[in-house]
């Protein structure tokens, strides 16, 4: 039986990659009007020498700077050849950005307007969430958990 994908769906969700490495790799590719919720993310480094490091990236809006397709680091991922490193702090984030807006959020009804903005989700830019490397000398395992709640 196939899984229910409609609107008004959540679904558990979870992806693997192997042999991560400098070349930007897009774990969860969002989608309008869903909603991802990460629940934990498991990296095992395969290959690692020196001080190479891993990027975990959230490409999103920037609701301070109204600026859009906006590299948001969430972490600096540092495994040793042979470690593994559990992320399992859970964060959200929309599928697409909201229709631009100038400026930050503000405590009034311009601020509730561009709340109901960012939760519309009504631009055709795309969110994401994305990990690299800074080396091809680094390589890493990755398995990714999380929620997928379809609002379409």
């Amino acid at each position: 039986m196939a899984i229910s994908r409609g609107s008004g769906t959540e679904i558990i969700r979870c992806a693997s990659f192997e042999n991560v490495t400098s070349t930007l790799v897009k774990m969860i590719i969002g989608e309008q009007h869903h909603i991802y919720t990460v629940l934990s993310i498991i990296i095992q480094g395969r290959t690692r020498t020196g001080t190479e490091k891993g990027y975990l990236q959230l490409f999103s809006y920037d609701v301070l700077g109204g600026t859009t397709a906006r590299d948001i680091h969430l972490g600096i991922i540092e495994v040793a050849s042979g470690e593994t490193f559990v992320w399992n702090d859970k964060f959200s984030f929309n599928g697409h950005e909201p229709v631009d807006f100038t400026a930050t959020l503000t405590n009034d009804a311009a601020g509730i307007v561009k709340q109901d903005a960012i939760a519309d989700q009504g631009s055709g830019v795309i969110q994401y969430l994305a990990l690299q490397t800074d080396s091809t000398n680094t390589t890493y395992d990755v398995v990714i958990t999380y929620i997928d709640q379809n609002n379409a």
